[in-house]
């Protein structure tokens, strides 16, 4: 069981690879609203060239892509919780009600291990979990990787694209993985 925080639900990229690999069966992926408020919120803010209506269809997309992925009854939990920055306080509670034992997100920092060890939840940065999951299946990471090129139309794009798209989203060991993996996959 694991978390995703907003941050790595808004990069476009990033989002469709967490989201297939929670689609392929290989982990079972929780948010809550509130963190898809924020990340639709900044969507909004950060690039107004997108058309609101697409967005809210990609949010409840993502919703309905995703079996039981979103985590409810976790407000209680958040006062009586300590972190670095108390924004951040309803995405370790969510994760304590799922019972996920990794919240991946970008604001390590924010997260400290001394306080998530209690609860038997660790942060991971994206780039580590991917990682994580190439290890234990890269197959079902390569097929994620295909079916977002495959899915993309407008226009097409190539699973290399795919690739430089999530290095720049900053999984930068996991595409190395990847395409070592398909240098090896030639021979």
């Amino acid at each position: 069981m694991v978390l995703y925080d907003a941050n790595v639900l808004y990069p476009n990229a990033l989002r469709d690879l967490l989201l297939r690999i929670a689609q392929s069966g290989f982990v079972q992926a929780k948010w809550t609203d509130e963190i898809l408020d924020e990340v639709f919120r900044n969507l909004r803010k950060n690039r107004p060239d997108l058309d609101p209506r697409k967005l809210d269809r990609t949010r409840n997309l993502m919703n309905a892509s995703v079996r039981d992925c979103l985590v409810t009854g976790y407000e209680p939990l958040v006062a009586t919780l300590e972190l670095p920055d108390l924004d951040d306080r309803h995405v370790l509670a969510a994760a304590i009600k799922a019972q996920a034992r990794v919240i991946v997100t970008e604001n390590l920092r924010d997260f400290p291990e001394r306080v998530l060890g209690r609860w038997n939840v660790e942060a991971q940065s994206a780039d580590d979990f991917v990682l994580d999951r190439i290890e234990l299946s890269e197959r079902v990471v390569v097929e994620a990787v295909r079916r977002i090129a495959d899915a993309r139309r407008a226009p097409p794009v190539s699973a290399a694209e795919v690739l430089d798209a999530l290095e720049r989203c900053g999984l930068r060991k996991s595409v190395a993985a990847l395409r070592r993996g398909e240098e090896e996959g030639q021979e």
